[in-house]
Order: structure tokens, then sequence, then C-alpha cells
């Protein structure tokens, strides 16, 4: 376990996680080393707009669809600051590689883009990440607190937020309410 990377996994929380931040949640890592692990909620809709975000950072976002997008909790971590995950990469000032196609961009650029239509084609903007110290991660994951499975960017980009957590257990072959909150060792 020590040496695992999860980079561009899900990790699924496990039915008895006490953590309020993360209950019910699916999150995308998008870093994982031996410096720790940085990720994304990706089922927690807010009542925020991506209309109401453009303009708190005065930008004019002209697209109704775009506008009525929910942004989303990413995580308990600085959440005053806005994270969009996007496909493709593109080249932004400050984009996280996660894979060849998927990026984590950071730099106000992108919603400029996105607000000129030029922007990435497939977007989840959050508020907020969720960041695991060295080792810290492993340690949950020893402890039962959750599921891992390799990452699908369908999931994040083309299902409705409610349904993101069950399909990524689909991915396990396993059904959410059949998972006992008691954990165990054999």
């Amino acid at each position: 376990m020590d040496s695992i990377n999860l980079t561009n996994h899900f990790l699924i929380a496990m039915p008895g996680m006490a953590d309020p931040y993360f209950s019910k949640t699916l999150t995308l890592i998008c870093e994982h080393s031996e410096k720790g692990a940085i990720g994304l909620v990706v089922n927690k809709p807010i009542d925020v707009t991506l209309g109401n975000l453009f303009e708190q950072v005065n930008i004019d976002l002209k697209d109704e669809a775009l506008r009525m997008e929910s942004v989303h909790f990413g995580g308990p971590v600085l959440v005053d600051r806005g994270f969009v995950l996007h496909q493709p990469l593109a080249d932004w000032s400050s984009t996280l590689k996660i894979d060849d196609d998927t990026g984590l961009t950071t730099s106000k650029d992108i919603l400029e883009a996105m607000a000129t239509g030029t922007g990435p084609g497939r977007v989840l903007v959050t508020l907020g990440y969720a960041g695991w110290a060295p080792g810290q991660l492993e340690d949950e994951i020893k402890r039962n607190g959750w599921l891992t499975v390799a990452a699908n960017p369908h999931l994040i980009f083309d299902l409705p937020a409610e349904e993101r957590l069950s399909a990524a257990m689909g991915l396990l072959g396993l059904n959410y309410g059949n998972l006992s909150d008691v954990a165990g060792h054999a």
C-alpha cells in the first residue's frame, strides 16, 4: 500500500465515513505522490451557479446553459478559490495534468476562455479541494474509509451529480446500498 499511486482514481466514501465533508462523496484524486494527495469531490453541487461565480470575478459569461451549471463543493481546503476540472487538456497558466486528456486548472485564463466560448468542451467547476498529508490517504484506506477504482471521465462530465457515486460503485460491481457502515478485517 505504501507505493500505491491513486492519481486519476476515484475515492468512494464508505458508509461509515464520519467526516461530514466527505460523507457520501465521490472524489477524483488529481495528484498522489510521496508529498500527499489532492483531489476534488465531484458529486456535491452547491447553491452557486457558474453565472454567480463569473459575476464575482467580473467576467461576463453569456452562454445561458453554462451560466446555469452548478458549482460543486470540491473539498474543505481553500473554499474561496475556484478549481476547473476539464477535458481536453490545454495550455492554461496554471494546470495540473491528471492524464493525457484531463487537467485541473486554477488560473483565471480558463474562465475567460469559457466566457468567450473558447474554453474546454467539458468542465466541472468547484470551490475548494481535498488534500491529504503524506501517508494520510493510505492510512484512511487501510482503516476502510474509502474504496478506490480507476476514474472514468464519463461519470464526472456526463452523469448528473446525484448519479455519480452509485455509478462509481457500479464500476466495482457493487451497490452502495448493500455496503455496511461497520468495517472488519479478515
